[in-house]
């Protein structure tokens, strides 16, 4: 993944435990760092769409079609949730779920 769009790049900053977390819990966009408000976008392969799982933190509809790429989906949502895994979860990276689609 490439870095944020503020150093004038047009793709996705790497999706560390860290940067996601700050995305969720201050709800900023993961590529401009904005405030979110609605809708909110996420970007992710259709298996992530699939499962309603996102990897990628929340953006802003405009900055999701910006970076999404061939192969990738664009999912429109009023809400999340933050998916923090214990253990016992296979997936060990947090993650979205998308709550309320639009």
């Amino acid at each position: 993944m490439k870095e944020d769009l503020r150093s004038g790049s047009t793709g996705l900053r790497e999706a560390t435990r860290a940067w996601v977390t700050q995305c969720a819990l201050s709800r900023i966009c993961g590529v401009c760092e904005g405030g979110l408000g609605r809708p909110i976008a996420f970007v992710g392969s259709l298996a992530e769409r699939d499962r309603n799982q996102f990897h990628q933190p929340p953006m802003h509809l405009a900055c999701a079609e910006g970076v999404r790429v061939d192969g990738q989906v664009i999912v429109a949502t009023a809400g999340f949730d933050f998916i923090r895994p214990d253990r016992e979860d296979a997936d060990q990276s947090p993650r979205f779920e998308p709550n309320s689609p639009l």
